[in-house]
């Protein structure tokens, strides 16, 4: 059989040396709470009562925190977009005016 969502967690935990509250904080970023606990039965043996199998959205969400964690925040596009724009409208205009005082002279 392949892989769990619960083996894939492990795996990357122990990859990047996280601890329960390093993961904790990670799906933070994301704005997902998780608790200590529920970390404690995604990370016990498949025969343990308490064993709980980690759906995808938890998975999902701690991949996007270790994301960011690990890159940094995306920078907002359309901002980045604007001023852009902004740029490239004050150099038309500025090119534009230099044209006119060069027509001038």
């Amino acid at each position: 059989m392949g892989l769990t969502n619960n083996d894939i967690l492990k795996k990357l935990r122990v990859a990047h040396k996280l601890r329960d509250t390093d993961i904790v904080e990670i799906c933070a970023l994301v704005d997902f709470k998780v608790s200590k606990g529920e970390l404690g039965a995604l990370f016990r043996n498949e025969d343990h009562d308490k064993y709980v199998e980690c759906g995808d959205q938890i998975l999902r969400n701690f991949l996007n925190g270790l994301i960011i964690h690990l890159r940094g925040p995306m920078p907002e596009k359309k901002k980045k977009n604007l001023e852009h724009g902004k740029e490239k409208q004050e150099r038309k205009e500025r090119n534009e005016r230099n044209e006119r005082n060069e027509r001038e002279d």
